[in-house]
């Protein structure tokens, strides 16, 4: 009796465990496909602004190697950068703005000019000298 209760527990918090993970994806998936369409269906816009700050954030990974010819098992570090700068406009709002590494390096805070965006998507940002 107490082997069925126990396989019928581990079988209750399997599913609960499989469901909230799918519906985490799921959630992730249409948020993301949400902002999308938000981003396509704004205008696109073009404001004087200044670069604020620039930010990254560097995560980590570690995947489990297999192994291999010698027989040696252990992990595989990987890591990504995601690059960031927060611009402020004439009225005084900031935005912040997911960037590539290239456009990360080209700027530099206190940079004035054009910041070109289209919703939450960052387009460009024009130079100009002060």
């Amino acid at each position: 009796m107490g082997l069925f209760y126990t396989s019928g527990l581990f079988e209750i918090i399997f599913f609960i465990m499989f469901f909230t993970v799918f519906g985490v994806i799921i959630f992730t998936l249409v948020k993301g496909v949400g902002e999308w369409n938000k981003n396509n269906h704004s205008p696109r816009l073009t404001v004087d602004a200044k670069v604020i700050s620039k930010r990254l954030d560097v995560s980590h990974h570690q995947h489990a190697n297999a192994g291999d010819e010698t027989g040696a098992h252990g992990f595989t570090t990987t890591s990504s950068t995601t690059y960031y700068v927060t611009f402020q406009v004439e009225s005084g709002d900031r935005m912040d703005f997911h960037v590539s590494g290239n456009e990360y390096g080209m700027l530099i805070e206190g940079d004035y000019g054009k910041l070109n965006f289209q919703g939450t998507r960052y387009l460009g940002f024009d130079r100009r000298r002060v």
